[in-house]
């Protein structure tokens, strides 16, 4: 659960929303923002349910490997939900 967001993560998988019930569904993806003082502090910056980026403690998601072709259709889908 504590793994580094890497190139080719653009989603994660919400695994405890325990005091973010309203802005984390468990078992939802969500979109990665870039981040890096985030990252270096432990947090993971994400699209939540209210639409906007937070960061969140990294621990709370899972980085799963997803194929280039679910990743691009899943971009696409976040990026028509935001214009």
């Amino acid at each position: 659960m504590n793994e580094q967001p890497q190139i080719g993560h653009q989603f994660a998988l919400c695994l405890d929303n325990t005091g973010y019930e309203a802005s984390l569904e468990i078992g939802k993806l969500y979109r990665i923002v870039p981040d890096t003082e985030g990252d270096a502090h432990g947090y993971l910056r994400v699209v939540d349910e209210s639409g906007e980026d937070y960061a969140y403690a990294r621990e709370r998601f899972f980085l799963p490997a997803l194929p280039s072709a679910v990743e691009e259709a899943l971009l696409a889908a976040t990026a028509s939900l935001a214009a």
